[in-house]
């Protein structure tokens, strides 16, 4: 059977730092990806980001995801850089009409130790979205580790500590690749936000396991029949 499987990233190329090898591999073995980008941070802080940046990185997100043949991509408006301070009950109720039309059976979101706040509030209100009730259950959700957050998270915050590892080494330059249409986001080495660390990572990952580049997670619900 195949797979449906959605993505649900805070931020435009959260999804790829996480999961773009993972993408890239289902894609490949005929699995449906969809992608939630869940904030738009226009709404939550107009005087740092303006439309047309939002623009930009939208349509960065959008070639990034047809390169990768991402079945579909949803774009919600809540406000980034600030759902700390938002009622979280209104994130899950939007979770929940997508997960309701697209039924995944597996599902990737962020961990939530990362350091940004919207990173934890979306992991929450997810978990919310997805819980077992209704005529269909999500089988399978991860954790992923996003690069420039979740190496960052504060001390006393829950660590990453991975124990799902998918060997992507056939798809890790498809990955490099759908990263560069971020231009915008993209930043140089020795920034966590690089090319070259995202190679790091997959290398380390990697031989933990005795890959030559692997994408990690922590399994938060696995449903075995």
């Amino acid at each position: 059977m195949k797979n449906k499987i959605i993505v649900v990233a805070p931020h435009a190329d959260d999804e790829i730092i996480g999961c773009g090898g993972t993408i890239a591999k289902a894609v490949s073995q005929g699995d449906e990806v969809y992608i939630i980008i869940a904030t738009n941070a226009n709404v939550g802080a107009p005087e740092l980001f303006n439309e047309e940046a939002i623009a930009k990185v939208r349509g960065e997100a959008i070639k990034a995801h047809e390169y990768l043949g991402v079945t579909k991509t949803f774009f919600l408006d809540f406000p980034a850089p600030a759902l700390n301070a938002f009622p979280e009950y209104k994130v899950s109720v939007a979770l929940s009409k997508i997960f309701n039309e697209v039924q995944p059976n597996i599902l990737y979101l962020p961990h939530p130790g990362d350091l940004h706040q919207d990173h934890k509030a979306v992991y929450r209100a997810s978990l919310v979205a997805a819980r077992p009730q209704g005529n269909y259950t999500v089988e399978e959700i991860y954790c992923y580790e996003t690069l420039s957050e979740t190496e960052w998270a504060p001390y006393q915050e829950k660590a990453f500590i991975p124990n799902v590892f998918n060997d992507v080494s056939d798809f890790f330059e498809q990955k490099i690749e759908a990263m560069r249409f971020f231009e915008s986001q993209i930043k140089e080495f020795p920034h966590t936000r690089s090319t070259e660390t995202f190679e790091a990572l997959a290398k380390f990952r990697g031989a933990t396991v005795g890959v030559k580049r692997a994408e990690s997670f922590i399994a938060e619900r696995i449903i075995k029949k």
